[in-house]
């Protein structure tokens, strides 16, 4: 694909569309947990199944990740976006109608599906299009799927007490379809129908780097989603009302906003990520301790700790893969296996913490396995040097 100079008026739009496009890859997960109590008071669902409401799209996002790149080589670009859009905005209305748990959980594997499609495709995108600025519109495009999470987490419970519904709350997002879709399509003549194939992406399934790279995505991308999930709900089990805790998610994923505007930017300035990396997860480590041990007191100082950790690490796991390999095609099929993998291992997560919190009675234990995983992901970083990166890839 052609690279498009970042300053000119089409790069523009197009980056507006991406932002456009990027708001609607989180508001089917982020707005169920705030409206989780009064979900569970009109349809049957313990905690462990309420987890496959975040746990079964991050799946589907996951294996997605395996045909999305084939796809769209086969349809194009603005098609393939296109599709993905309609997949979501169809998903998400659908939930006006639903009447049980198998419907809620259908929905959601479905707008995971669509989900994946655009992410298997945006690096490449990013990576051939803006290729002198990759650090900062990757940043963008990150910040902007966070800032939909944070919109949705904030609003749902609103909605919910507008309208009476929380089937409305969970609905509503379809809107942010329609506007993503009008904005794309009349960028499509600045956009190839069919874009080139690939010279030679190989599998990286042989690669230990790419895996490496991969557990690294998943095991920070545990935090996002785990988080996503189970924060509200944890602090509605604290005595807080759905509404202020869905406020405090929003809060938090507006942290995550503004650290995933700010690290990418901060971290341009070299090549080599390692320290921002580490002070990410150190951040992430202090917000799941204080959520533990003080989760009432500086109640907001946890989340805004979480918020530009995870914030941060979400891109920068993104670029430090887009960093081991030049040609923007084989580097999107590098990061759309990192992707891939590293999604199977975060929709795990929120299983596993909603089981924890069946078994145990308190989401406490999720929150200190989490910091451990942080801790070994610390030990991981001193293995990203940009020096060695060549020798991993041939």
């Amino acid at each position: 694909m052609e690279n498009v100079r970042a300053t000119s008026r089409p790069a523009l739009w197009l980056m507006l569309s991406i932002i456009l496009v990027a708001l609607n890859l989180r508001p089917s997960m982020a707005a169920v947990g705030p409206l989780l109590s009064a979900i569970r008071g009109d349809i049957a669902l313990s905690f462990s199944l309420a987890s496959l409401l975040t746990m079964l799209p991050v799946m589907a996002m996951g294996l997605a990740m395996f045909f999305g790149l084939a796809v769209s080589q086969r349809l194009g670009s603005q098609r393939t976006v296109v599709l993905s859009l309609l997949i979501i905005g169809i998903a998400t209305v659908s939930r006006l109608f639903i009447d049980s748990a198998s419907e809620l959980i259908l929905s959601a594997v479905l707008a995971g599906i669509g989900i994946a499609l655009i992410q298997a495709l945006m690096p490449v995108l990013i990576k051939s299009r803006f290729s002198d600025h990759v650090s900062l519109c990757m940043g963008l495009y990150v910040t902007s799927i966070m800032a939909g999470a944070a919109i949705a987490a904030s609003f749902a419970p609103l909605v919910m007490v507008r309208t009476g519904s929380w089937r409305a709350g969970l609905a509503i997002w379809a809107l942010l379809a329609v506007l993503a879709l009008l904005f794309w399509y009349g960028q499509r003549a600045r956009m190839p129908v069919q874009d080139a194939k690939p010279s030679s992406n190989g599998s990286f399934f042989g690669n230990s780097r790419a895996w490496l790279l991969a557990v690294f995505f998943g095991l920070g991308t545990a935090s996002y989603t785990c988080v996503l999930a189970w924060l509200a709900p944890y602090y509605v089990e604290k005595g807080w009302s759905e509404q202020n805790a869905g406020l405090l998610l929003g809060f938090l994923t507006a942290m995550e906003v503004l650290s995933g505007l700010l690290t990418p930017a901060i971290a341009n300035r070299s090549r080599d990520r390692r320290l921002v990396l580490a002070v990410l997860l150190a951040l992430i480590i202090a917000g799941f301790c204080g959520l533990i041990l003080s989760p009432q007191h500086l109640s907001l100082l946890w989340p805004c700790l979480l918020g530009l950790g995870i914030g941060g690490l979400f891109p920068m796991s993104l670029i430090v893969s887009l960093d081991h390999l030049d040609e923007p095609r084989r580097a999107g099929g590098l990061t759309a296996f990192v992707q891939g993998i590293g999604y199977l291992i975060a929709g795990l997560s929120p299983l596993l913490a909603g089981m924890i919190r069946d078994q145990l009675g308190s989401f406490e234990w999720a929150w200190w396995s989490l910091t451990a995983v942080m801790v070994l992901m610390l030990l991981m970083v001193l293995r990203f040097n940009p020096r060695h990166y060549a020798r991993h890839f041939h």
